[in-house]
């Protein structure tokens, strides 16, 4: 039985479920693809730099603390028909013959210079260059831009549906929005689930990639 949506916008087709997604995701059908990017497990690890001293670091400490499980890991890989997993080096993921990189433009020497996505995909690697924060103040510590998922989906060959079981700030959700794909997000803090629902009240940004 499907729980009561946080929040549903019919007519883009977008649907927010407030909840862990290993609860939710059973009661969901299987979608075109998942695109998400899971916590890494790096808890003990925000510090060194300025940054962390930032107010969004404030819960990373504690949501960010373990890496999903192996299982959930399974059910999230297996919830769509295609799988894009941000931050798929910090699992024992399935072998993949294609990964995707974002490599950021603006280095930091405490931060990652680049992140890596495991896919599902039979297809040459790629990369996506960009800046850390192109989409202005992030709410999310670990907060990807727009682009960058507005390009994941067009990489997965316009799927007809999205799902991102760790949704965050609903950057993935912001852009198949922008992209006119109906697409569910599932989050734990409800904190986010209201900075998602904001964010999706705005205005269809354009679809310029960078």
């Amino acid at each position: 039985m499907l729980p009561e949506p946080y929040y549903h916008d019919e007519q883009a087709g977008i649907t927010i479920y407030h909840g862990r997604a290993e609860d939710i995701l059973p009661t969901l059908e299987t979608a075109d693809l998942v695109l998400t990017d899971p916590p890494y497990g790096h808890g003990d690890k925000w510090a060194g730099g300025t940054w962390a001293s930032n107010e969004i670091y404030e819960d990373a400490f504690e949501w960010d603390a373990q890496p999903i499980t192996p299982e959930l890991l399974d059910m999230v890989i297996h919830a769509g028909r295609d799988a894009i997993v941000w931050g798929g080096n910090y699992y024992s993921m399935p072998p993949s013959r294609c990964w995707l990189s974002w490599v950021k433009k603006s280095l930091m020497a405490t931060l990652a210079d680049f992140e890596l996505a495991w896919t599902s995909f039979d297809k040459p690697a790629k990369l996506y260059a960009e800046h850390r924060n192109p989409d202005g103040k992030r709410a999310h510590p670990t907060q990807k831009p727009v682009g960058l998922m507005r390009w994941c989906i067009d990489f997965a060959g316009s799927p007809q549906s999205v799902l991102d079981p760790f949704m965050g700030s609903g950057t993935t959700l912001r852009a198949a929005k922008d992209i006119g794909i109906p697409a569910i997000g599932i989050e734990k803090s409800e904190r986010y689930c209201e900075i998602a629902v904001r964010r999706l009240q705005q205005a269809v940004l354009p679809l310029a990639m960078g």
